[in-house]
């Protein structure tokens, strides 16, 4: 079972995710998985984390399901763990798209973005949106965040109130 204290009490599911994934270095492990690495060590070393930093990220994403545990031993070696992403954890790549996106655009390092995402079998590039049930990508600018009418923190407020 997750540990209870992980989650905020409020009822924004951003800030009930930010509970998960929200610690430093946690993004950085998924961006590590995605990427394919599987093993403690290999996301040891990638980010230069401390191991008792590195087992507590893992156990959180592991806990919500983000991740999971799964055994493996090397011939002559003792039992280790492999630490696999789950749809869950998968799912977080677009989130990791968005912000990369967010710091090449705002950010900018010493010259081009040090990765590109492309499409597998086409090679074209990509990049993450707003896109509407026709499938018409959204500008930012353009799209309400409009609650459902029982949330209590809009509770009472007029959506031309809301944006």
């Amino acid at each position: 079972m997750p540990p209870k204290d992980k989650l905020p009490a409020d009822p924004c599911s951003i800030a009930r995710a930010l509970g998960v994934v929200g610690e430093r270095w946690t993004l950085l492990i998924l961006r590590e998985a995605i990427d394919g690495r599987t093993r403690f060590a290999e996301f040891r070393e990638a980010l230069g984390i401390a191991s008792d930093v590195l087992s507590e990220r893992l156990g959180t994403l592991v806990a919500y399901g983000v991740m999971t545990r799964e055994p493996y031993r090397d011939p002559g070696h003792r039992l280790r763990h492999a630490y696999k992403l789950t749809q869950a954890g998968r799912e977080l790549h677009v989130a990791l798209g968005a912000l990369q996106m967010w710091g090449d655009r705002h950010l900018p390092g010493d010259a081009v973005p040090t990765i590109q995402r492309r499409a597998r079998g086409t090679d074209r590039p990509v990049h993450v949106a707003f896109v509407d049930d026709r499938g018409r990508e959204i500008h930012p600018d353009d799209v309400a965040a409009v609650p459902t009418p029982t949330h209590r923190r809009y509770a009472g407020r007029p959506v031309s109130e809301l944006g």
